[in-house]
């Protein structure tokens, strides 16, 4: 018995050491085995955003915002400016210092080109104040061809937006979004007319939001944005993956003149509440106070012995105005506007703004260790100078 299983270990051992070198030799001859069955793999498909043919090859999976754009693109229209040189210059033209440095300049005619957004099917065009400020003639070009005289309803230069009219019937409308649920990563497309090649459509993500304090208009709560915006997309459109639109696109940071992914736009809540005011009014109404905000830094803070990291630094009231019939004195930290806290003078700006004047709101200070629940009525915020919103600054009285 002993000799038997001896005999069948070895003969074991053997037949494994055979499979072993006929399987790292020749595979092929054990998958031919009759023996061996096939089992199926087990495959994970990715998602995708859009599967259609491409390269020749039906069915093959593609990322594609062709629907969002086909949706938004029809409503972004280029608008097209023109201006007489004397104009624009004024009385210089007749200086004879000025004609000395700049020679003859004549009434030779200047032009631009930006870019639009039609808001209703009734002829209500968006787009920047600084696409068609001072500017004599403004035609827009829709992407079917046709084209139109517009007229100005209403800018706001403190936010660079204007509402411009035309009369075209069958306009498409681009529909609104809501800029308030961005984030960070979400997907946009930058709908425009760049170097006035034509209507061009480009893409990224929101790389950042609330961004303010760029100098570049009064009121700022910028889109910021990698998709490339270069001049002429000035006043288009910012639609999210669906076609909506999150905003208009209003300004690149640049040290070259052309897109180094650095671009901002005005959000659509924004956007909306100045067209409704413009075509309603013909003017945006804001609140104003009458004070002059610091941001409250650390070293302010530590100078003053302040117990505060967040709020905003009264450095001066104005004599007789909203705030010093309210109470409010030099010294005071602003920590909120009607319900709405604030930590800088850009969240402070925006919170008087949206005061109706005329109506009391309660303003929370800190003052001397104690908070003060005081009660101001805002006014009518006045027009800012031409000249202070043209040198790109904030005004340091709100």
């Amino acid at each position: 018995m002993r000799k038997l299983w001896m005999i069948f270990s070895q003969a074991v051992t053997v037949l494994v050491a055979v499979l072993f070198v006929v399987t790292t030799l020749k595979p092929q001859w054990v998958q031919s085995m009759p023996w061996r069955t096939n089992q199926p793999a087990t495959v994970i498909t990715a998602p995708v955003a859009a599967t259609r043919p491409a390269g020749g090859l039906s069915g093959t999976p593609m990322l594609s915002f062709s629907d969002a754009a086909k949706r938004a693109a029809p409503a972004v229209v280029s608008v097209l400016t023109s201006s007489k040189a004397a104009s624009r210059r004024g009385s210089r033209q007749n200086d004879p210092w000025f004609r000395y440095f700049f020679g003859e300049q004549g009434s030779q005619p200047q032009s631009g080109i930006g870019s639009g957004v039609i808001v209703s099917s009734n002829g209500y065009v968006l787009t920047n104040n600084h696409v068609v400020e001072r500017m004599d003639d403004i035609e827009v070009m829709l992407t079917d061809g046709r084209k139109a005289r517009a007229k100005v309803i209403g800018s706001d230069p403190e936010t660079d937006l204007a509402v411009l009219k035309i009369e075209l019937d069958r306009l498409p409308a681009i529909t609104f979004g809501n800029s308030d649920n961005l984030q960070v990563g979400d997907a946009v497309l930058a709908i425009g007319n760049p170097f006035g090649v034509g209507q061009t459509v480009t893409a990224g993500i929101v790389s950042a939001l609330g961004r303010n304090q760029l100098g570049i208009n009064t009121f700022e709560n910028f889109i910021q944005t990698d998709a490339a915006i270069n001049p002429g997309n000035s006043g288009g459109a910012l639609v999210d993956a669906n076609g909506t639109l999150m905003g208009i696109n209003s300004a690149i940071y640049s040290r070259s003149g052309g897109s180094l992914g650095i671009g901002f736009a005005i959000p659509v809540s924004t956007a909306q509440h100045v067209l409704e005011s413009l075509i309603r009014d013909g003017q945006v109404t804001r609140g104003w106070i009458g004070v002059e905000p610091r941001d409250l830094t650390a070293e302010i803070a530590e100078t003053f012995n302040l117990p505060l990291k967040d709020g905003v630094l009264i450095t001066g009231v104005l004599q007789n105005g909203p705030a010093a019939q309210g109470g409010v004195h030099p010294g005071d930290v602003v920590v909120q506007i009607a319900q709405t806290p604030v930590a800088n003078t850009s969240q402070l700006l925006n919170a008087v703004a949206s005061l109706k004047p005329g109506q009391p709101a309660k303003i929370m200070v800190q003052r001397a260790g104690k908070v003060l629940a005081l009660d101001v009525v805002a006014a009518q915020r006045p027009k800012a100078p031409r000249n202070e919103i043209a040198r790109q600054e904030v005004p340091q009285e709100e």
